[in-house]
Formats: C-alpha cells, sequence, structure tokens
C-alpha cells in the first residue's frame, strides 16, 4: 500500500531561495502547459499528450533560462499535473458531476505551492537529512518513523513561511481482511452543525466552530491588512498575522477531525454513513460558512481510508432516503417534517424521536439491509473524489512509534 507521510523542513537561507525559484518554474511551466493545451483544442482541435507536451520542454528551456535552475523531472511532473486535471474534469463531465472544475491558472499569492520530486532523492534519518535535487540536504524533522521504500516527495511552501515534505511510501503491506458485520459492533452517523456527529447508539459529539470562534480576530486582521500601503513591509507582517491566524483554525479543525475519526474506527466493526450533495449544500447563502466550517466532505475522507487500515467496513446509504422523516421503530414517514423541528412524535406508534438521533438510526438499518442484500453495495460517498489528493496523514498502528 501506499502511504504518505509529511515532516517539517527547515532549509537555510539559499536553499530556502532555491526551493522558491523551483516554485516559481513550476507555476509558470503549470501556466504554460495548461495554455498550449487550451489553445490547441480551441483552435486546432487537437488533443496534446503529456508526451507531446513534454517534448516542447527543452525549447521552452531555451527561451526561458531560469527554468534551468529547477529539477527537470519535477518540471515534468508538472506537466503531468495539467494532464490528470484535464482527464478528472472530462471523467466527472462525463459522469454528470460539478467537482472538480475546469482547470485553472495558478495563481503566485495562492494559499499552497509545492513541487513533486519523483525520484532520485536520498533521506538519511540518522542526519535527519532529506537530500532534494539542485536544492542540497535540507534538515528535516522526523517526528514519526516509517517503514517502507520512498516512491516520491512533495515540497510544500504555505502563506505562512512554512515549508513542509510529504513522503510517498510503499510498505509492501496488503489490507487486512474485514471481518463480518454484526448489528451490535456497528454504527450509523448523521453529521450536522449543531452536533457535529450523531451516533445511532444517542451519542452526539458537539460541533466545535473553529471559523466562527475565530471569526471576529479574522475581521480585525482583514482590516488592519487593507489599512497598510502596498509593498511595504507593515502590510507583509499583517499579511503573515492573517495566514497564521488562518492556520490555527486549519490545524485545530484538522485535529479534531483526525481524532474523532480514528475513534470511531477503532471502536466499531462496520459504520454507515449519508451520502450527501455538499457542494449543493453550501450554495445556501445562509449556511455556507457553517458547512464550509464543518468540513464534512474531508470527514468523511478521513474515516474511509482510516476504514481500509484498519479493516472497517464503511457503508454509504442513498441520499433521497428519508432517515430524518421516517420513524426508526414503526417505518412511518412524516412528510410534513421541516427543517426546524428537532423533536418530533411519530403519529402510528407515538413513539418520541430526536430527529438525529432518528436519522443515525435509520441510517444504520438501510446500511444493514444491504448487506444482507445480494447486491453488492456502495461503499464510496460520492462527495470523497478527492480521496486519491489527499495525503494520507494519520500513522497507522503497526507504523506508531
Amino acid at each position: 500500500m501506499l502511504r504518505t507521510f509529511r515532516f517539517r523542513l527547515y532549509p537555510n537561507s539559499i536553499q530556502r531561495i532555491r526551493i522558491r525559484k523551483t516554485i516559481d518554474a513550476c507555476r509558470f511551466v503549470y501556466n504554460w502547459a495548461l495554455e498550449t493545451k487550451k489553445t490547441a483544442h480551441e483552435r486546432d482541435e487537437l488533443n496534446l499528450s503529456w508526451y507531446d507536451l513534454n517534448i516542447r520542454l527543452p525549447a521552452l528551456k531555451a527561451n526561458h533560462p531560469f527554468l534551468k535552475d529547477a529539477y527537470s523531472q519535477s518540471l515534468q511532473q508538472t506537466v503531468k499535473r495539467v494532464h490528470l486535471a484535464f482527464q478528472r474534469f472530462f471523467q466527472h463531465l462525463k459522469e454528470y458531476k460539478s467537482q472538480p472544475g475546469y482547470p485553472q491558472f495558478k495563481r503566485r499569492k495562492s494559499s499552497q505551492q509545492s513541487f513533486e520530486v519523483p525520484q532520485f532523492f536520498q533521506i538519511d534519518i540518522t542526519a535527519k537529512r532529506v537530500y532534494l535535487p539542485k536544492i542540497g540536504a535540507v534538515k528535516v524533522v522526523f517526528h514519526r518513523r516509517f517503514v517502507g521504500t520512498p516512491k516520491t516527495c512533495i515540497v510544500i511552501a504555505t502563506l505562512t513561511g512554512k515549508f513542509f515534505i510529504s513522503i510517498v511510501v510503499d510498505d509492501d503491506l496488503t489490507p487486512p481482511t474485514k471481518s463480518q458485520v454484526t448489528e451490535h459492533e456497528s454504527v450509523g452517523l448523521d453529521v450536522g452543525l449543531t452536533s457535529y456527529i450523531t451516533i445511532s447508539t444517542g451519542e452526539k459529539v458537539g460541533n466545535p466552530r473553529n471559523l466562527h470562534n475565530s471569526i471576529q480576530r479574522l475581521r480585525c486582521l482583514h482590516q488592519r491588512l487593507s489599512q497598510k500601503r502596498q509593498g511595504s513591509r507593515n502590510r507583509e507582517k499583517a499579511r503573515l498575522r492573517l495566514a497564521r491566524c488562518y492556520e490555527r483554525v486549519r490545524n485545530q479543525r484538522k485535529d479534531f477531525q483526525q481524532k474523532l475519526s480514528t475513534k470511531l474506527i477503532r471502536e466499531n466493526q462496520a459504520i454507515m454513513v449519508e451520502t450527501l450533495n455538499i457542494s449543493g449544500m453550501i450554495k445556501n447563502r445562509r449556511l455556507a460558512r457553517a458547512i464550509a466550517d464543518a468540513a464534512w466532505s474531508r470527514f468523511l475522507t478521513m474515516v474511509q481510508y482510516k476504514a481500509e487500515w484498519y479493516g472497517v467496513t464503511l457503508i454509504a446509504v442513498g441520499q433521497f432516503e428519508p432517515t430524518s422523516k421516517r420513524c426508526h421503530n414503526c417505518g412511518y414517514i412524516h412528510r410534513e417534517l421541516s427543517l426546524s423541528d428537532r423533536k418530533w412524535t411519530c403519529q402510528a406508534c407515538k413513539h418520541e424521536l430526536d430527529r438525529d438521533v432518528n436519522a443515525a438510526k435509520n441510517i444504520k438499518l438501510i446500511g444493514l439491509k444491504s448487506l444482507q442484500s445480494p447486491r453488492e453495495p456502495r461503499v464510496e460517498p460520492v462527495e470523497l473524489s478527492a480521496l486519491a489528493e489527499v495525503p494520507k496523514q494519520e500513522t497507522p498502528p503497526f507504523m506508531a512509534k
């Protein structure tokens, strides 16, 4: 299995300049490849392949000498990213999905800049160094062990001036065999805003609302940034303060999701979740910020890849199932149930129901029925299309220190 481990880099001043130059070169090549491929398709109706773009790189280097400062294979991998971006776009367009969108040009001030080193880099764990071509031996902090053969790595630079390296490792291990699902060792999950998740056992996990708790501070920092003169040092200092605040919110959210997803996977044999149209839900102007702050898609992504690590069965329930309106006790469907009704009484069996707990129990029942049917159940939620691009940060139990 391929796993990704992320570590903090501490380059010196010269290495920082080289990393920035490589990032700028890769961004230039990405925009050039995107423009070339787009123009050839619109003007000449040609579909340029990855190979067609790569053979034009030497001529591009001759016209732009600064590209020679970057590692050649990193530039080739950048062209491959353009090819894969178009491939994913047309594949999703064929399947009538809204994500991902048409490939866009990369901005110099985007939230995260990176470049890939596919091979020919060395790792010296004892000296705590990583050798990167045309950059040198960069100091790195290995805060956890990893086993396997390194395949490739991605060097990342954040807006706060930090550098990271994501190392893709092949551990030559196979996923554990999934055990038979039983009713007592399986749970249903219903995600929400008031409670982050509601479990079919009746337990509710509160929503941390990380962005909401920091929104006043962010507004203050945004206002201070807008008052600084363009290009001044004070404006750069204000930008760094704002970026660090956003980074703190992002880290708080990620830490909460990692701990919660690990706890759910370790305590259960099977997990049933509901497929959500998050891209459609976030268009609600009154709930968009709260839904984005909850980041359900990333949380479900963590649950999915950790389920593969631990051999846990993950089942997705269709989004059009009336999980909130159907009584889990007798099956009666309350058609007039509104979003503001958090508790309701079943007219058939007179059972008092909590909206979220009832939905979680219905998700579990539907998931168990799908296992009993001869038809193969779907196990991948629709909104987890970006799973292949998300680095798997958690250390599995057999690789921990």
